[in-house]
C-alpha cells in the first residue's frame, strides 16, 4: 500500500529552524538523515518544501482563478516536507510516522492508486 507521511511543525519553529545558523541546522538534520538511512527502502519519493512563505495560492471565485500570495490554509501549523512510502499496511506506516525524530505531527494518508502504471 502507499501512503503520503506530511512532515509538520508548529510555524514558530519553522522560524526558529530557518534562522539557526548553518552549522547547527547541519547537526539538527542528523536524526532525520538517520530515519531516512533506516526507512529510506520504504520511501518511494518526496521532499522538503520551501518556507510556507514562499507559496503561491489559485483560488477560485464564480468559476474564475484568483492568484494570491502565501498558503490556502491559515494556522498554526505548517508543512515542512512530504514522503510517499510503500508499505504493507496502514501499522507499518504509522510505526514509521511514530519514529519521526522532530517531534512535529506527522499526518499519514492512503494514496489513491486510480491505475497508474507502477514504477
Amino acid at each position: 500500500m502507499k501512503y503520503v507521511l506530511l512532515f509538520g511543525d508548529t510555524k514558530e519553529r519553522a522560524r526558529q529552524w530557518e534562522a539557526m545558523p548553518e552549522a547547527q541546522r547541519e547537526a539538527a538534520y542528523a536524526p532525520i538523515n538517520q530515519w531516512f538511512e533506516k526507512y529510506g527502502k520504504n520511501v518511494t519519493g518526496g521532499h522538503e518544501l520551501q518556507p510556507e512563505r514562499t507559496a503561491t495560492t489559485v483560488k477560485f471565485t464564480n468559476g474564475k482563478p484568483v492568484v494570491t500570495d502565501g498558503p490556502f490554509i491559515e494556522g498554526k501549523e505548517t508543512i515542512g516536507g512530504y514522503a510517499e512510502v510503500t508499505v504493507a499496511d496502514l501499522d507499518e506506516a504509522l510505526e514509521m510516522a511514530k519514529a519521526w525524530p522532530t517531534g512535529g505531527p506527522v499526518e499519514v494518508r492512503p494514496i489513491i492508486d486510480r491505475g497508474e502504471p507502477q514504477r
